[in-house]
């Protein structure tokens, strides 16, 4: 069975310059996308007064 220690600097050697790897970035990107979408759903009936199911805000 190899060192421990041997093992733990190999890995940390090479995340070192692999980076957050692509499924950290993944992650980002669609909880980014997810709230951009979420935030457009909420924002684009926001204010409107349509009770009477018309579509006419006249009154």
């Amino acid at each position: 069975m190899p060192n421990t220690s041997v093992l733990l600097a190999a890995a940390a050697e090479t995340s070192k310059n692999d980076g957050p790897g692509w499924v950290l970035r993944t992650v980002l990107i669609v909880g980014i996308l997810g709230a951009v979408f979420l935030a457009w759903v909420l924002l684009r009936n926001y204010g409107k007064d349509d009770r009477d199911g018309d579509g006419d805000d006249r009154r």
